[in-house]
């Protein structure tokens, strides 16, 4: 993966706040809510919000990110919080994930560079067990004008690296689908995600 995009992420990260604060997103939240616990990735875990939410609910958390600075504060949350999390540093096909490994996936603002972006997501389609559940919000194509008008509420500034719903389908095409929709979402996620914004959510059972 190209050197700046992982001195984006360094930087971001390497703050002493955490970028987008220490609490769970919400959607990720009320979905967990209503699954057994069992084992769970979170792709571009970033600092470790979600992750840790997950392993205090009793969830077997593993996580990966390609930057080493998030990873160190994401253990750094885990250790306050006195849970225990599998973080790895690294790109994806190198991790050394088991097919049918995980009984849920959250990709939670998980923007991958639109050149692997669909690969991901089809590696990502083969570690899920069947029966297991996807958890998925990301900004959305419409959220380009909200950026413009409010740049605090963060996410990408080129349309390419925005979802579309007929993207997602394209790329989780076995699902029952539990939900999927575009919608507009106030935002208040540390210093990173403040605002309103239009997001694509997405929760669907693999086949």
């Amino acid at each position: 993966m190209a050197s700046d995009w992982l001195k984006k992420w360094n930087t971001k990260f390497g703050q002493t706040k955490y970028a987008y604060g220490t609490w769970p997103n919400k959607y990720l939240k009320e979905k967990l809510a209503t699954l057994p616990t069992g084992t769970i990735l979170f792709p571009a875990e970033g600092e470790g919000r979600n992750a840790v939410h997950a392993a205090q609910l009793g969830w077997e958390v593993s996580a990966f990110d390609i930057s080493e600075v998030g990873q160190q504060k994401a253990l750094k949350l885990a250790e306050k919080k006195k849970v225990s999390i599998d973080y790895q540093v690294g790109e994806l096909p190198n991790l050394g994930y088991r097919e049918e490994q995980f009984n849920a996936i959250a990709l939670i603002y998980a923007h991958f560079p639109p050149n692997i972006r669909s690969g991901y997501h089809k590696l990502l389609h083969s570690y899920l067990k069947k029966g297991g559940t996807i958890i998925f919000e990301a900004f959305s194509k419409a959220h380009l004008a909200y950026k413009k008008k409010n740049p605090s509420v963060g996410g990408p500034g080129n349309l390419d690296a925005l979802f579309s719903i007929e993207e997602l389908q394209s790329d989780f095409t076995d699902y029952e689908i539990l939900e999927l929709k575009q919608t507009t979402v106030e935002l208040n996620e540390g210093d990173g995600h403040v605002g309103t914004g239009s997001v694509i959510r997405f929760l669907g059972r693999k086949k």
